[in-house]
C-alpha cells in the first residue's frame, strides 16, 4: 500500500505492477471497512453463569456502557476523534485508528439482571452474567382410582 521511503526507488515497471497486483489481494487491504463498528468477543457458558469477554484496547471504563433491556445485552464503546493541530510539515500519511461508536448486541435469557458484574483489565472487558436457577422438572404422579 504505502512504503515509508523518503525517496523513490528505481524498481522496474514489472516489479511495480506485481507489487500493485499483490496488494489487491492483501487480506488487510479492506480491514478498515470490515466490521467497522464492531469488536471481537468470546462467550463462555458455565453451569451457573455466562462469561462475555470483549477486546476493547484503548478504551477506559468511562468510554464503555453495558445495558440489559428486553433480553438483550448491549455493549457500547465510544472513542471520540482527537483534534490535533498540525502544520504543513506534520500530516497523516495513514490513519488506521478508528473513531466513533462500536456496538455489539447479544440475546440473553434466563439471567439474573441485578447480579451482572463487569471488569475492564488491559483492554479486555469481562462481563459475568449469572443464570437464574431453574428448579428440577416439576411433575406429579397421578394415582388411578
Amino acid at each position: 500500500m504505502f512504503d515509508l521511503m523518503p525517496f523513490r526507488r528505481n524498481d522496474d515497471v514489472f516489479e511495480r505492477m506485481m507489487k500493485t497486483f499483490n496488494e489487491m489481494f492483501d487480506p488487510n487491504a479492506l480491514a478498515p471497512f470490515a466490521n467497522a463498528n464492531s469488536f471481537r468477543t468470546d462467550i463462555t457458558e458455565k453451569e451457573d453463569a455466562y462469561l462475555v469477554e470483549a477486546e476493547l484496547p484503548g478504551f477506559s471504563k468511562e468510554d464503555i456502557t453495558i445495558d440489559v433491556h428486553n433480553n438483550e445485552l448491549t455493549i457500547r464503546a465510544k472513542r471520540d476523534q482527537t483534534e490535533e493541530s498540525k502544520d504543513e510539515k506534520h500530516k497523516f500519511i495513514r490513519q488506521e485508528r478508528r473513531y466513533g461508536e462500536f456496538v455489539r448486541k447479544f440475546y440473553v435469557d434466563n439471567i439474573k439482571e441485578d447480579e451482572i458484574s463487569a471488569t475492564l483489565d488491559n483492554g479486555v472487558l469481562k462481563i459475568h452474567i449469572p443464570k437464574k436457577t431453574t428448579e428440577g422438572p416439576s411433575g406429579k404422579r397421578i394415582q388411578i382410582q
